[in-house]
C-alpha cells in the first residue's frame, strides 16, 4: 500500500505544477501587457515634450529672422532683404526641425507696434496640433501653443 499512496503523491504534485504554469503564463500576458502600455505611454508623453520643444525653437528662430530682416535691412548690394510676416511664416515653416509627432503647425508673424522699423517689436505665435496615436485615450489631439517676441535691430 505505500507504493500506491506514494504514486498517488506524486501524481498530484505533478498536477499541482502543470496547474501553476498555466498560471504563471496568465499571470505574464497580464503584467506584460500592463508594462507595454505604459511603455508606450512614456514614449507618447516623451513624443509631446519633444514637439513642444521644437516648436519653442522655431518661434525663438523666427523672431530671432524677422529681428535681422526688419524695414531698414539691406545687403551688401544696397538691396532690400525686409522679410514680411508671410515670408517670416513661410521660413519658420520650414526651418526643417523634424515633426515626429505628425502633427500640424501653425504660425502667425505680428507686428504689435505696427511696423517693422528698428526698435520696434516682432511676435511669432506657433499653434501645433499633437495627435495622440495610443489606444483607448478619449482625447485624439492636444493642441500646444508658444510665441517669442523679440525687438527688430536693423
Amino acid at each position: 500500500m505505500p507504493g500506491v499512496w506514494k504514486e498517488a503523491a506524486r501524481h498530484r504534485l505533478l498536477q499541482l505544477v502543470r496547474e501553476q504554469q498555466g498560471q504563471s503564463l496568465v499571470e505574464f500576458a497580464l503584467t506584460f501587457s500592463i508594462l507595454m502600455a505604459f511603455v508606450f505611454m512614456f514614449i507618447e508623453v516623451c513624443l509631446a515634450f519633444y514637439t513642444y520643444g521644437m516648436i519653442s525653437e522655431s518661434a525663438r528662430e523666427g523672431s530671432r529672422y524677422a529681428a535681422f530682416h526688419g524695414a531698414a535691412c539691406t545687403t551688401a548690394a544696397s538691396v532690400s532683404c525686409t522679410a514680411s510676416a508671410s515670408a517670416t511664416n513661410t521660413y519658420v515653416a520650414q526651418l526643417g526641425y523634424p515633426n515626429l509627432a505628425g502633427g500640424a503647425m501653425t504660425v502667425n508673424t505680428t507686428f504689435p507696434d505696427g511696423n517693422q522699423a528698428a526698435g520696434s517689436h516682432v511676435k511669432i505665435a506657433i499653434t501645433y496640433v499633437f495627435p495622440i496615436t495610443l489606444a483607448l485615450v478619449p482625447r485624439n489631439a492636444v493642441t500646444m501653443s508658444t510665441s517669442s517676441t523679440t525687438t527688430i535691430l536693423q
